[in-house]
């Protein structure tokens, strides 16, 4: 294993980790804000968009996460009863637009806070900027594991 594989798992279990934690706080506020609506009729107004902070991080995390462990949706069935070289070099153009994909994210997302930085998200009085922080690291690592990716299938074609 490389240190690159190495630094991507790491980087993997943390994302995961900040997955996880995002997810029970996401459950926190939605009960918090559903007691606080109709147990007292007073529902606090930076609840939804708490909640939609936390939605978006769990979901770019998670993203990032299936994204190590290249658990995202496939046409193995097909892909499976073609011959080992045409095998490889899909799996190196999957490798390949995952990365430009990611780069297109990061790239968008990156604009968007710059661009939202000023802008203020008024129940939270922070800045909309916030929101585009977990597109950014999750392109970001998508970015890093599809080049580790693409790394070793080459180093595999080369050995095969």
């Amino acid at each position: 294993m490389t240190w690159l594989a190495h630094l991507n798992a790491r980087l993997s279990a943390i994302v995961l980790v900040l997955a996880r934690l995002c997810l029970a706080g996401l459950g926190l506020v939605v009960l918090y804000g559903v007691v606080t609506r109709y147990a007292f009729n007073n529902e606090p107004p930076y609840v939804e968009q708490l909640a939609l902070l936390l939605v978006i991080s769990v979901s770019m995390f998670g993203a990032a996460c299936v994204a190590h462990d290249a658990g995202h949706i496939g046409l193995d069935s097909i892909v499976n009863r073609l011959p080992p070289a045409v095998r490889h070099t899909i799996a190196r153009l999957v490798a390949l637009s995952t990365l430009v994909f990611s780069i297109v994210i990061l790239y968008g997302a990156w604009e968007m806070a710059r661009s939202t930085h000023d802008n203020l998200i008024p129940t939270l009085g922070i800045s909309e900027a916030w929101r585009y922080l977990p597109l950014i690291i999750a392109g970001a690592l998508i970015a890093l594991f599809s080049i580790d990716r693409l790394l070793r299938r080459m180093a595999t074609d080369d050995h095969e």
